[in-house]
């Protein structure tokens, strides 16, 4: 073995030293060890550049916008609210939450699945005083659980199937339901491990955001529509009844007030609701289909609903309407501005939004065009103005068209009518030219670094097959595993899980992949099980948080400590491995 195979042996040993005990940005690791192996010359410009045009991370980019629209649009809100329900214990929650998850990550990337699914996740638990420690580790754990049950459902997958085709002396011919005969029975049993032990290998945390209250209450109003899908409803099956953070203090019927509403309440359309809750319930709130601002004032703005922001401004003493009322103000035409909700020292202002006198000190919550925070962000008018994060009003009008798309697209890639490239960006085009998502959404859904990263790791890939690096490890492994075929499998998917949990999964799948295949060809056997064994090994990580994106989503949100991952996704882990290595063979045999 020459130099350039031990050079690039310790180029891939300072990878996983880097990714493992440094904080340094995955993206910044694989392109500066590329880099030093092209300075080197162990690998060419096209070479290394080869990733940005894999099919496999293209699909990847595409179908981030994909999830931007069907989360734009409401689309994956309101599955979850159908489906989630009422738990009645915390094991019933883990159940009504994994089931649905693990099945829509067969068919959305896992990675913006559970970005989606986050804040409607950490809702329902507040709502229903549940831990968030008790739901967020299983809902990473179920969306990895089904992403390897079809061929789009993680970015591992595509990444393999990208490396399988762009090797012109390997062929294969997966489906998109293909993975199922393995990941379907990895899903089941996963599931039921985590339902019937996590409430002893799982310990109940409080992440940091939740061990203090926030003081700042709002009050606002909002308008139930004329035609909304709520009227008819009671308070309770609108879920309206105990919203995190919030509640519904009072409804005004026809001038007359409705106070201490009870939950079995029908809602009647143009009723008034007035709630009281924190910024973020409001920002929620603003989302709910069938509900609007009950100021007309909203509706007068000059920018469009879906180009606004949400805004809070202090109002400072030196303001010109300070002893007015809004409406004598005329704050809207002023400022471009409209006033949803007023915070006062903890005080419930029991009067609309346009006979509200305002003070010094109040603060005020906007919806207004996003330049309101440069324009005003050094005005005398506001002691303070900041852009409150995670607003966007969602296109419910868009809804069925977005569902319609996404529909069209499983079913193209599924039955092979189109590849997945083709359908996923058709798909992401139809979105855009139907205007389920903005190109500005569209752009700024794709998680760049991760694209960037995987696009680098196929470079290092590259230079372990060219230099026989791959080849020397095989041999290795094969003195390990002696001439047994089955053997050399479980080497193989150790070693991918092992780097999985250590560095990341695409990176794990890229460096694995030349091994898998040079272990194979070195027993001359059919390369396919190797290759599904780096696939599902790469993806199957649950021990550490940086063994998928997935787990460093939740670790904050969920309060966990490294020791929780270990606890819990180490047994996972064995038995993952053992249900893959017993049944990969049977799908796809050694000799074909």
């Amino acid at each position: 073995m020459g130099w350039d195979a031990w050079t690039t042996i310790g180029a891939v040993g300072l990878v996983f030293g880097l990714l493992a005990f440094t904080k340094a940005a995955p993206d910044l690791i694989f392109v500066g060890v590329v880099t030093l192996l092209i300075t080197l010359g162990i690998l060419t410009p096209q070479q290394a550049l080869a990733g940005l045009s894999n099919e496999g991370v293209i699909t990847v980019g595409v179908l981030y916008i994909i999830a931007a629209a069907l989360r734009e649009t409401g689309v994956m809100s309101w599955v979850a609210q159908q489906i989630l329900g009422r738990p009645k214990s915390v094991r019933h929650a883990q159940f009504r939450m994994m089931a649905p998850v693990a099945g829509m990550s067969a068919f959305v990337n896992n990675t913006p699945l559970v970005s989606m699914c986050l804040p409607v996740i950490d809702d329902w638990s507040k709502k229903h005083q549940i831990s968030p420690s008790k739901l967020m580790l299983p809902l990473s754990y179920a969306a990895i659980l089904g992403g390897v049950c079809t061929l789009i459902g993680t970015s591992t997958n595509l990444v393999v199937m990208g490396l399988l085709s762009a090797d012109e002396h390997l062929k294969a011919d997966l489906k998109m339901f293909d993975l199922a005969w393995v990941g379907l029975p990895c899903a089941v049993i996963g599931i039921a491990y985590i339902l019937f032990f996590s409430g002893w290998l799982l310990k109940e945390r409080r992440p940091a955001g939740r061990q203090f209250g926030d003081p700042k209450e709002y009050t606002v109003e909002m308008l139930v529509e004329s035609a909304s899908p709520l009227v008819g409803k009671t308070i309770e099956a609108a879920g309206l009844r105990s919203l995190p953070n919030m509640y519904l203090m009072e409804i005004e019927r026809d001038g007359e007030l409705i106070p201490a509403v009870s939950p079995q309440e029908s809602l009647r359309a143009n009723d008034r609701l007035v709630f009281v809750g924190i910024v973020e319930s409001v920002v929620e709130l603003q989302k709910i289909r069938g509900l609007k601002p009950a100021t007309n004032q909203v509706f007068k703005l000059d920018s469009p609903r879906i180009r606004r922001s949400l805004v809070e401004a202090v109002v400072s003493s030196s303001c010109p309407l300070v002893g007015k009322s809004v409406r004598e103000g005329r704050f809207r035409t002023n400022y471009n501005a409209a006033i949803i909700a007023v915070h006062r020292n903890g005080e419930r202002i029991r009067k609309k939004i346009g006979d509200i006198e305002l003070q010094a000190g109040d603060t005020l919550l906007l919806e207004t065009h996003p330049s309101f925070l440069e324009q005003q962000s050094h005005s005398r008018d506001f002691y303070l103005v900041s852009r409150v994060e995670g607003y966007s009003t969602p296109r419910h009008e868009r809804a069925l068209v977005a569902g319609l798309i996404f529909a069209g697209m499983v079913v193209a890639a599924g039955t092979g009518f189109l590849s997945m490239l083709h359908a996923s960006m058709l798909a992401a085009g139809l979105m855009l030219i139907t205007r389920c998502c903005t190109s500005t959404i569209a752009r700024n859904s794709v998680d760049w670094q991760v694209l960037v990263a995987i696009a680098a790791s196929f470079g290092i890939g590259q230079a372990m097959e060219t230099t026989g690096a791959a080849r020397h490890i095989a041999d290795v492994m094969l003195g390990v595993a002696g001439d047994n075929p089955r053997m050399a499998l479980a080497v193989v998917y150790i070693m991918s899980m092992l780097a999985t949990e250590l560095m990341s999964n695409n990176a794990a799948a890229v460096l694995m992949f030349p091994i898998a295949v040079a272990t194979a060809m070195s027993l001359q056997v059919n390369y396919m099980p190797f290759v599904m064994s780096v696939m599902y090994a790469a993806s199957l990580g649950f021990a550490t948080p940086l063994g998928y994106q997935t787990h460093l989503m939740v670790y904050g949100p969920g309060g966990y400590r490294f020791s929780d991952f270990l606890r819990m996704g180490v047994p996972l882990d064995l038995i993952m491995g053992v249900v893959c290595v017993t049944l990969i063979p049977t799908f796809w045999p050694f000799v074909p």
